[in-house]
């Protein structure tokens, strides 16, 4: 064979060579990519089990005096601030705390409340809250944050603007502090359609919760079968998932840096019709529904495996319809610490005349109604 023959064959060779080696390295490529997604799919398989929980320096046996922290999550001002006035008065302050989320930029002092109780209790990073948006979990993460600087916390109940009490201090105080667990109203909705594939594998269907608010069955003369008179109706999609959380799991909130990014991405609420966008509606409601408020407590303590701690129920008296839920029909008596009390302590949707018949009844404590013919701030 020539010399010109043996050189035209060992660029063919060199070649084929290249073209083996250009596959095998797809080929492994290929593996790689598939095992890393492997991984990553049973990491956040274990995840949906049981969250791991972070270890947080501050946690340790509390034996001093315990707290009730009252967390506001409201839209500006508190027009129901004289009933709790005379919640809190004569009360020691080391029996409770205050944390108010409002609009940012509003302060509480003598000129926008009556009360002197709140005065300065406003947080200085509060957030602009919208109602069906991650904002309103945000803005609740915000006061749990808050109030865990204080070691003397050990309960922290979430209430809004139109929220009373239903007793005095002692009683809601002796009953928080009476049960070891938190209040939280969770279950499995079965005819759910809120939750989202895309969470998945994330967070598993089988651990999505949502929170309720049911009508109550009201049996024979107790002081909440007078509540329907006292209620006013209000926009019923202006709602705080109420919740009552121990310390612990008021940490855990917090501490959460895996399900609330999932639920700021992929629980939104749809946006309402627009009639000036005209055909653009049909496109933007077939967009998936999802309260994020509504489902976000529930969900965490689901996946960190926390519900064996949970009272499943809420201490706030509310009235919402056409709720499909696992748990058992609801009476003005439950079961606090293998005690039988009222289920609530609390109610939402009052006005300002509904909350001082509730004070010239003597429920929450003494109050002079004479001043409240002052100018309101």
């Amino acid at each position: 064979m020539t010399k010109k023959a043996q050189a035209s064959i060992k660029p063919g060779l060199s070649m084929r060579h290249v073209l083996c080696l250009g596959w095998k390295l797809v080929i492994l490529l290929s593996v790689a990519l598939c095992v890393f997604a492997f991984l990553r799919i049973q990491l956040y398989s274990q995840s949906t089990a049981a969250l791991p929980r972070k270890s947080r320096s501050l946690t340790y046996e509390f034996n001093g005096n315990p707290k009730v922290a009252f967390l506001f999550l409201v839209r500006r001002n508190l027009p129901l601030d004289f009933l709790w006035e005379s919640f809190f008065e004569n009360v020691g302050r080391a029996k409770f705390s205050i944390y108010i989320h409002s609009e940012p930029g509003f302060v509480f002092d003598e000129s926008t409340t009556r009360s002197t109780v709140f005065f300065d209790r406003q947080l200085r990073n509060s957030i602009k809250v919208a109602w069906g948006e991650a904002s309103m979990i945000q803005a609740e993460r915000i006061l749990f944050e808050e109030a865990l600087q204080d070691l003397a916390n050990q309960r922290f109940i979430l209430l809004s603007d139109s929220c009373v009490p239903l007793y005095n201090f002692s009683y809601i105080y002796n009953y928080l502090m009476g049960s070891p667990r938190s209040f939280v109203d969770s279950f499995l909705d079965k005819k759910d359609v809120r939750y989202n594939p895309q969470m998945s594998p994330a967070i598993s269907k089988q651990k999505w919760r949502k929170g309720s608010q049911v009508n109550i069955l009201f049996h024979g003369s107790n002081a909440l079968a007078s509540l329907s008179d006292k209620l006013i109706a209000l926009n019923s999609n202006q709602i705080i998932i109420w919740v009552t959380l121990i310390r612990r799991h008021a940490e855990e909130v917090v501490d959460d840096e895996i399900v609330f990014p999932i639920f700021k991405k992929f629980c939104k609420r749809r946006p309402p019709v627009d009639a000036r966008k005209g055909r653009k509606n049909l496109k933007l409601q077939k967009q998936h529904n999802c309260i994020p408020d509504e489902h976000y407590v529930q969900t965490l303590l689901s996946m960190k495996d926390l519900e064996t701690e949970l009272e499943r129920r809420t201490v706030t008296y509310t009235d919402i319809n056409h709720v499909y839920y696992e748990t058992e029909y609801r009476t003005e008596w439950c079961s606090n610490n293998s005690t039988s009390v009222p289920c609530f302590s609390f109610a939402r949707k009052f006005s300002q005349g509904a909350a001082m018949r509730l004070l010239s009844q003597g429920v929450v404590g003494n109050f002079d109604v004479s001043t409240l013919l002052e100018a309101p701030p």
